[in-house]
């Protein structure tokens, strides 16, 4: 489990604001995010309230940008939007030049809203509908990336109805151990994703034959959150050694789509450097002639955000327990993932206390609600506001309203101020659309 299994020490204060640039403690400021004091954007929005950087997800754009131009490989990035949708952030990285990785239909609209052209968009995922499909060849999708021989089929119906052509690219599932968590490993040949690399020549030239359809090449996403390069190397050369071998049986393969995954460093080490990754792309991928693609999600994403709460009160139960006000509603990723992330309160004077061991959790009525398990953290007294970190990726995107708790504000910190980007949500709005039947009425 790359970032949830964590056995070492708990980093400390100043480890974890060494591994965040973005992040300072100010001694009567306090913790502030791109020179932002986050205590500020709890006083006017209260707690929990998601805060993204923009600054720093500009940064890691253009890190990972740069990294690939030193080693002089043209590289065509698409976000995926899956790591975080909020329409600011799509808009900020279609300033940057990306275009979109989607596995939704709503994706694929949110993109839209953003600017982001429907030739930007790559279309990934397993399970697309008829309906979805339609609505993306429609638009003028750009590739769409096919996982199983049932969905080429699928596209090939759908396009030629709609009298168009879709360029596809065919999805190889390499078998390659990415090295993370089982949830999210993706190119093993036991995961749902993709087609066996014996079945991609036949499919291939299949696919080359049928109308309504235009393959462009091979895609392949082995993960997420990986930080060693060497299932990369591994992943890569499969997908070159399937590039030539296709060619050298008569096809014409244009794109080589690598997927995303470069992991981050939640603790205080460091995460994949986009250098060492850019480096392993040109060895594998040099001369082989192809349109190089990439989607990043959390690498951009994921250090720019936090989630700040507050302290309800603290319970001793034979431990120290902290309860916040947020939950696992708002940050799923520790419930589903034993994942951990850094939690910082947000004013220096905290640190003045002695550290001892404590259980962070929220209030929702299940065990698993829990954000820290034995943190060595200060005394937290009712109404101390803490900063749950690198919650930038998977954060917003897969919360829910459990409990009938209503999803957090959000805010975008920019050029030293601050914006509301997402209103919290109005608690009458969970049942808004629901209907109770009268006594009267019987179903049709």
């Amino acid at each position: 489990m790359a970032d949830m299994n964590f056995t070492g020490p708990d980093p400390d204060l100043q480890d974890l604001l060494a591994a965040r640039p973005q992040l300072e403690m100010h001694a009567q400021d306090g913790l502030c995010l791109e020179g932002v004091p986050l205590n500020a954007i709890a006083d006017k929005y209260g707690t929990p309230v998601w805060v993204y950087g923009a600054g720093t997800m500009r940064a890691r754009y253009a890190a990972l940008r740069d990294a690939f131009a030193a080693e002089n490989v043209p590289m065509h990035i698409h976000y995926a939007v899956k790591a975080n949708d909020h329409l600011a952030v799509l808009n900020l990285f279609r300033e940057q030049g990306a275009g979109a990785d989607v596995v939704s239909i709503g994706e694929f609209l949110r993109a839209a809203q953003a600017g982001i052209v429907a030739k930007d968009v790559v279309y990934s995922g397993v399970g697309k509908s008829e309906a979805e499909l339609e609505a993306a060849l429609c638009a003028g999708i750009g590739q769409i990336n096919a996982e199983s021989a049932e969905e080429v089929e699928m596209i090939s119906a759908v396009a030629s109805r709609l009298g168009v052509v879709a360029n596809i690219a065919l999805r190889m599932n390499p078998d390659v151990d990415a090295g993370t968590h089982a949830k999210i490993t993706t190119g093993l040949a036991g995961n749902k994703f993709g087609i066996a690399a014996v079945d991609i020549s036949y499919l291939y030239a299949r696919a080359a034959k049928l109308p309504g359809v235009r393959v462009a090449g091979i895609a392949m996403h082995i993960g997420s959150q990986i930080l060693s390069t060497e299932p990369y190397h591994l992943a890569y050369e499969k997908g070159a050694e399937m590039v030539r071998a296709l060619r050298e049986a008569g096809q014409s393969v244009e794109v080589l789509d690598i997927g995303g995954g470069l992991g981050i460093g939640y603790q205080d080490e460091p995460g994949l450097s986009p250098n060492a990754f850019a480096a392993v792309v040109r060895q594998v991928t040099n001369g082989l002639g192809v349109r190089l693609m990439m989607e990043p999600g959390r690498y951009l994403a994921g250090p720019a955000g936090v989630l700040l709460g507050s302290v309800i009160l603290q319970k001793q139960a034979g431990k120290r327990f902290v309860v916040l006000d947020a939950a696992m509603n708002d940050l799923m990723r520790p419930a589903m993932y034993e994942a951990w992330h850094g939690i910082l309160p947000l004013d220096a004077t905290a640190y003045r206390s002695a550290l001892s061991p404590a259980d962070v959790v929220g209030p929702i009525c299940e065990s698993a609600d829990q954000f820290a398990n034995d943190r060595a953290l200060p005394d937290l007294k009712p109404g101390t506001r803490v900063a749950l970190l690198d919650t930038g990726a998977y954060g917003a995107v897969m919360s829910s309203t459990y409990n009938a708790r209503p999803r957090p504000a959000a805010v975008l910190v920019d050029k030293g101020g601050f914006m509301l980007i997402t209103k919290r949500q109005d608690i009458q709005s969970l049942w808004d659309g629901e209907i109770v039947p009268g006594p009267d009425q019987a179903p049709s």
